[in-house]
């Protein structure tokens, strides 16, 4: 429980939290301050993995813990964005579809768990994922430049790459 890679993980969703209420009606500055949190908790997905992989200690709580902590990170920072119109009109859809997609895939690996079953992280979920927290933290940032840089194009490249990653 105590290994670095599994304290990583737990860090990331703490850091949910912090994520939303920088976000809530918290102006450019709270924006700023969840973007600088968000990339942080990102890179945290990579660094757990290679850690634990690197140092042997891949755990049973590590390996349950990860996909969690990615899923409500991914979850509640879509939920704020569509809250403050970053995400809207025809773009909610693909926020759902990312959304939707994250409670099958969780859904699915459960039920093979139970059948010892094991599904691999596939190239192209990789990707995925890739596409998914540069269109994220891009969204958040646009709170931030909307407000303070208006020509920095973080709205385009995140709702581009949202698409993507749908």
């Amino acid at each position: 429980m105590t290994s670095l890679p599994n304290l990583l993980t737990l860090s990331r969703i703490l850091a949910v939290p912090i994520i939303v209420i920088c976000m809530w009606n918290a102006g450019w500055l709270g924006y700023l301050a969840a973007y600088a949190i968000f990339c942080i908790a990102g890179a945290t997905d990579y660094l757990d993995g290679y850690l634990a992989r690197a140092q042997g200690t891949v755990s049973k709580l590590g390996q349950f813990l990860d996909p969690i902590a990615d899923k409500i990170m991914v979850a509640a920072t879509i939920v704020m964005l569509i809250a403050d119109n970053l995400v809207s009109g025809w773009h909610v859809l693909a926020a759902l579809i990312i959304l939707l997609r994250e409670i099958i895939v969780s859904g699915l690996r459960e039920f093979l768990a139970g059948v010892q079953v094991s599904v691999p992280v596939s190239k192209l979920a990789k990707w995925k994922t890739a596409f998914q927290m540069i269109a994220l933290g891009a969204l958040i940032l646009e709170g931030f430049a909307m407000r303070v840089w208006p020509a920095l194009p973080a709205l385009e490249v995140g709702l581009i790459c949202l698409w993507l990653a749908a």
